[in-house]
């Protein structure tokens, strides 16, 4: 399973830290994401009103 998370706080690091434990992740991906979020995921150089960008990023990488 593909996970997109969006956003860059503290609350999205642990969010995304959470899901990365599960053993049904292939990636995760958060975007714009900050320095803690890219220890547990990918982040994704995106801003989280950027609709059109997420849209064909989530098709892309086949977010689930």
């Amino acid at each position: 399973m593909n996970i997109l998370v969006l956003g860059s706080g503290g609350r999205e690091h642990a969010i995304g830290w959470k899901i990365a434990q599960s053993s049904q992740i292939d990636k995760l991906f958060i975007a714009p994401g900050n320095a803690g979020t890219s220890l547990v995921g990918t982040n994704v150089d995106m801003q989280v009103d950027d609709f059109e960008k997420i849209r064909e990023f989530c098709l892309a990488e086949k977010i689930d």
